[in-house]
C-alpha cells in the first residue's frame, strides 16, 4: 500500500516498521522513535497528521464501549492523548508499547515484542529476550520489572479453577504471576515459545534441564524407618468365624409368620360383600325432569309451528325462484318493494373510475411516482451522510 504524502513527509527518512488500519482510510504508522497517527480527509475533520514520541514516562488506556484513549505523559511536553475505535485496541497497544520500551532503552536493538497482555491491574509484555511485568493503573511506567531470560532457572504452572499461576523461577527465586484461564493458555504458549527458541530447546522439559541449577543430592532415608514402609501391625480383636458364619432362622419364620397371617385377613376383607341401595330406592332417589311433561304438553304446539315454517320456506323458495327469473335487463325499471319503479345504474348518470381509461387520473399518478422516487434519492444520499459521519465518530475524530 502506498504511503500518503502528508505521512512521507513527517517520516524524516526513518522507516516504517509497522502500520496498522484504524477503520476507513484512518492508520497508525509506527517508527522506531514515533507513532504516527494519520486521518484521511472526511467531514468532520480535513487530513491530518499527529506525531507521538515513544520516549513517554508514562502509558494509560482507558477504555470504553466505543472508543480507546491512549494517553502518552511526558516530561515536557505533558500528557499527550488519541483515541482510536475499541475494535483496534489490541492492535495499536503491541507495536505502541514496543516503540516506548525502545524509546526508554528496555529492550534492546532487535528485540521483538511478542504480546501484551493486561489482566486488571497487571500488565505482562513477553518479548523475544524477557518478561516485562507492571502492577498498576498505567500499562507502563517506570515502576516496571523485568526477567531476562538469561536468568531464568526454572518454568512451571500450576492449574486452578479460575486462574493460572506461572512460577518463573529467576536465579533460583519464584516468581509467581497469576492469569485469568481464557487467556492463560496463549500466554503459557508465547512465553514458552519465547524460551525455547532463546536457549535452542524443544519442550518444557528440556528447558528446565538446560536453564535448571543443580542441587545437592538429598541424603536417603532409612527404608525400615521411611513413613509407609514396614508391617501393619495385627487387629488385636480378629472376628471369629463362628460369629460370622452364623445365621438366625427364627427371625426369619416369626416374620413369614406374620406376612402369611396379614395376606390372610387382606383376603377376608376383599371377600366380604358390599351392600348397596335396592331398586326400589334407587327408584325413588331419582329426580323427576320438570321438562319432560312439559315437552309432552308441547308436542301439539309444535307441530303446528313446523308446519307454518314449511310453509314459509316454500313461499321463500317460490318468491325467490320468481326475483332470479324476472330480473330486468340493464336500463330498464326495477321493481321496488313497495311497487314503484326505479332507473337502474346505467341510467343513473354515474360513471365507473376505471385507471386506464382516465387520461387526467394517470398524469397524477406519474407525477406521484416521480416524486417519490426524488424522495427515495434524497434519502438514500442522506443516509450515507450519516453513517460517513457515524464512522468517522468511531474512528476518534
Amino acid at each position: 500500500m502506498s504511503v500518503p504524502g502528508i505521512v512521507q513527509s513527517t517520516l524524516d527518512g526513518e522507516e516504517i516498521v509497522t502500520r496498522v488500519s484504524l477503520g476507513g482510510d484512518d492508520e497508525l504508522f509506527v517508527t522506531p522513535t514515533d507513532s504516527i497517527i494519520y486521518r484521511a480527509d472526511g467531514l468532520l475533520s480535513d487530513e491530518s497528521v499527529e506525531e507521538f514520541p515513544h520516549d513517554a514516562d508514562r502509558l494509560t488506556i482507558s477504555e470504553g464501549r466505543r472508543k480507546t484513549r491512549f494517553s502518552l505523559e511526558y516530561a515536557l511536553d505533558g500528557t499527550r492523548e488519541f483515541t482510536i475505535p475499541s475494535g483496534s485496541t489490541n492492535a495499536v497497544l503491541t507495536p505502541l508499547v514496543a516503540g516506548v520500551l525502545n524509546g526508554n532503552g528496555i529492550s534492546d536493538a532487535g528485540e521483538e515484542v511478542i504480546q501484551t497482555y493486561r489482566f486488571s491491574e497487571l500488565t505482562l509484555i513477553v518479548t523475544s529476550d524477557r518478561l516485562v511485568k507492571h502492577i498498576g493503573e498505567a500499562v507502563w511506567d517506570e515502576d516496571f520489572e523485568q526477567y531476562h531470560f538469561d536468568d531464568v532457572t526454572n518454568l512451571s504452572f500450576e492449574d486452578g479453577s479460575v486462574a493460572t499461576q506461572i512460577v518463573l523461577e529467576v536465579n533460583g527465586r519464584p516468581k509467581r504471576i497469576k492469569a485469568p484461564n481464557d487467556e492463560a493458555v496463549d500466554l503459557r504458549e508465547r512465553l514458552e515459545r519465547a524460551l525455547f527458541a532463546y536457549h535452542g530447546v524443544d519442550s518444557l522439559p528440556q528447558l528446565n534441564a538446560a536453564v535448571g541449577e543443580k542441587a545437592d543430592p538429598e541424603p536417603s532415608e532409612d527404608p525400615a524407618t521411611a513413613f509407609g514402609e514396614g508391617v501393619d501391625p495385627l487387629d488385636a480383636n480378629p472376628p471369629m468365624p463362628d460369629e460370622t458364619d452364623q445365621e438366625s432362622p427364627e427371625p426369619v419364620r416369626e416374620e413369614s409368620a406374620t406376612m402369611d397371617s396379614s395376606a390372610a385377613s387382606n383376603a377376608e376383607q376383599d371377600h366380604q360383600p358390599v351392600d348397596g341401595p335396592s331398586s326400589a330406592q334407587e327408584a325413588e332417589k331419582q329426580p323427576v325432569d320438570p321438562l319432560a311433561e312439559s315437552s309432552s304438553r308441547d308436542e301439539p304446539s309444535n307441530q303446528q309451528s313446523d308446519a307454518d315454517a314449511t310453509q314459509r320456506g316454500s313461499v321463500s323458495r317460490s318468491s325467490g325462484a320468481a326475483v332470479q327469473t324476472d330480473r330486468p335487463a340493464e336500463g330498464d325499471t326495477e321493481r321496488t318493494a313497495d311497487g314503484t319503479s326505479s332507473a337502474s345504474f346505467g341510467e343513473s348518470g354515474f360513471k365507473s373510475a376505471t385507471a386506464g381509461t382516465d387520461p387526467e387520473l394517470l398524469e397524477r399518478i406519474d407525477e406521484l411516482e416521480a416524486q417519490v422516487a426524488r424522495q427515495t434519492e434524497l434519502l438514500e444520499s442522506q443516509q450515507e451522510t450519516v453513517e460517513q459521519l457515524i464512522q468517522e465518530l468511531r474512528q476518534g475524530r
